[in-house]
C-alpha cells in the first residue's frame, strides 16, 4: 500500500515535467519563429534555446511545425471534451456555445498584435497543411460528440452544425483582430453564436 501511495506522487510529478518540457518546447519554437520566419528555425534551434537534445525534442515533437501547433491542438482537445461534458438534455447548438465559453474563461486572451504576427506566421505553407488537417479532424471529432449526445441528429446534420460552430468561431476570431481587440473576444464569438439558432 505505501509503495503505491509513494508511486503515485511520482508519476504525477514526472507527468508535470514532461508537460512542462513540451510547453518550453512549443513557446521556443513559436518564439523563435516569430522573429525568424519557420524556414529560418531547426529543431536544433529549439532544443538548444531550452536546454535539452535533439533527441529529447523528438519525444515530444514529430517536427517544428508540430511544436508551433501544440497549443492550437491542445485547445481543440479541451473543446471536444467540455462540449462532451455538456449536460445531455442540453440542445446541441447550446452545449456547442457554452463549451467556447468555458475554453475562453479558462485561458487569458491574447495581445491583438501577437495574435496579428501569429496569424502571418501560419501563412507558412507547411503549417496551413498542417492546419487544414487539423481542423477537418476537430470537425470531425465534434459531430462524433454531438452525434452521441444523441437529440435526433444524424451524421449530415451532426457535420454541417460543427462545420458552422468552427466557422463562426473563426469569424468572430478574424473581426476581433480586425477590430485591434476592442470588444471582448468572448462576447463577440457568443454574440455571433447566437445569431444561428438551429433546431
Amino acid at each position: 500500500m505505501e509503495a503505491t501511495e509513494a508511486a503515485a506522487p511520482t508519476a504525477t510529478l514526472r507527468t508535470r515535467k514532461k508537460a512542462a518540457t513540451r510547453q518550453s518546447l512549443h513557446e521556443a519554437a513559436l518564439r523563435l519563429a516569430m522573429e525568424r520566419g519557420l524556414d529560418g528555425v531547426t529543431v536544433e534551434d529549439i532544443a538548444d534555446e531550452v536546454g535539452v537534445s535533439r533527441r529529447t525534442f523528438s519525444n515530444y515533437f514529430a517536427n517544428k511545425e508540430d511544436a508551433v501547433l501544440h497549443a492550437d491542438r491542445e485547445r481543440t482537445r479541451n473543446l471536444v471534451a467540455l462540449v462532451d461534458g455538456r449536460p445531455a438534455d442540453e440542445p446541441p447548438w447550446q452545449a456547442l456555445r457554452a463549451a467556447v465559453a468555458e475554453l475562453y474563461r479558462g485561458r487569458p486572451i491574447p495581445d491583438p498584435g501577437w495574435v496579428a504576427q501569429l496569424r502571418l506566421l501560419r501563412r507558412h505553407p507547411s503549417l496551413l497543411a498542417r492546419q487544414a488537417s487539423d481542423q477537418i479532424t476537430l470537425e470531425r471529432d465534434l459531430a462524433a460528440v454531438l452525434r452521441t449526445r444523441g437529440h435526433g441528429l444524424d451524421a449530415e446534420l451532426a457535420r454541417l452544425m460543427a462545420a458552422t460552430f468552427l466557422a463562426a468561431v473563426r469569424t468572430a476570431a478574424v473581426l476581433w483582430l480586425e477590430d485591434s481587440g476592442e470588444q471582448p473576444l468572448p462576447d463577440l464569438t457568443d454574440r455571433l453564436l447566437g445569431r444561428f439558432q438551429p433546431r
